[in-house]
């Protein structure tokens, strides 16, 4: 198959790329192995054109040392780029754990709200990236810079993301970044707007659907079994309500002059898998209409659409593989 040339991308406007997050370097200890060209491979026979790459700075950096980097680790990184190239895929890189802050355990020990030091570590590491692929175009890749910010008011967050930005720029002016939205990627971060940055989003809501049965999540065995559309809160969640809800407020900063994407979204694999498909059509359709890419949380496994270990799918053989073909039909059409 012959690949597609990849849009141009700008901080003002974001193609509607469409892809997942290859998972390979997320976590120092849950996840930390090279990534597998074979997916970027699939992902473009497929009929899609992004992946985002969520990742622990941990991986790269000496033990006794965070401003020390180590290069072999750098390397796997780099051949996730050229992957990218080879294949006609978007990749975006994005710091899911990075200096001061994660949303993952173990929580960092110094805050990058908080502490001056932080921040220019952070910002620091990013520049590595900025000099390391300077020279390849923003419609090869982008920097996303910290995944799911959260603890953390307006102020505080723009100036550590504001140090980052100017810092990336300077060593690399013409690289598109974008940041998630505060609260865990669900409020926009109006307080970046004029700054050269787009923002994304998330799909992970009614939470009750999308996480039922997750181990991660306290308490999540104790809920009943999620339909769609469904009662949670008080409220019936629907494809008017999600955008009512989630959705309404990234359009109004969208028409402030910053891309929106939605850089992640999904339903464990607990979820019945029906309650999934209609919840996932409205999200997709919603995201069509507004022009907006997405990116799946994962590719392979619980929330993907290869390998999900779904118990009530009847899988389709697909290179020694389970596939989920109704699932993969639809996302080719969102």
């Amino acid at each position: 198959m012959q690949k597609s040339k990849l849009p141009e991308a700008t901080a003002k406007k974001l193609p509607r790329w469409r892809g997942f997050n290859l998972q390979e370097m997320f976590h120092e200890e849950w996840a930390n192995k090279p990534f597998n060209e074979v997916d970027f491979e699939w992902i473009a026979e497929l009929g899609f054109n992004f992946v985002r790459l969520p990742m622990d700075y941990r991986i790269w950096t000496e033990k006794s040392d965070w401003t020390k980097f180590k290069e072999p680790a750098l390397k796997e990184v780099d051949k996730a780029v050229q992957y990218g190239e080879k294949h006609g895929i978007h990749v975006q890189l994005n710091f899911h754990r990075g200096p001061g802050f994660t949303v993952n355990s173990p929580k960092e020990t110094k805050s990058l709200w908080d502490d001056e030091e932080t921040q220019r570590v952070f910002a620091l590491h990013w520049v590595h990236f900025a000099k390391r692929y300077k020279g390849k175009t923003n419609a090869q890749i982008s920097f996303n810079l910290l995944n799911e910010p959260a603890d953390v008011d307006a102020e505080r967050h723009k100036k550590a993301m504001a140090r980052a930005i100017e810092a990336v720029h300077e060593a690399d002016p013409k690289r598109l970044i974008i940041c998630d939205g505060r609260d865990y990627g669900n409020t926009p971060a109006e307080e970046l707007i004029g700054l050269p940055v787009a923002q994304a989003t998330r799909g992970y809501g009614p939470f009750q659907l999308t996480h039922y049965k997750a181990s991660w999540v306290n308490g999540s065995d104790t809920w009943n079994v999620p339909d769609y559309p469904t009662e949670q809160w008080g409220e019936r969640w629907d494809k008017k309500l999600m955008w009512e809800k989630q959705f309404k407020h990234w359009k109004e900063l969208e028409k402030k002059g910053a891309g929106v994407m939605v850089g992640e979204f999904g339903a464990f694999n607990q979820t019945p898998h029906k309650v999934v498909m209609r919840w996932m059509k409205d999200l997709l359709d919603m995201w069509k209409e507004q022009g907006w890419g997405w990116a799946l949380w994962g590719f392979r496994g619980g929330f993907g659409f290869i390998d999900s270990e779904r118990a009530d799918v009847k899988y389709e053989d697909w290179k020694g593989h389970k596939l989920d073909r109704e699932m993969l039909k639809l996302l080719q059409q969102g």
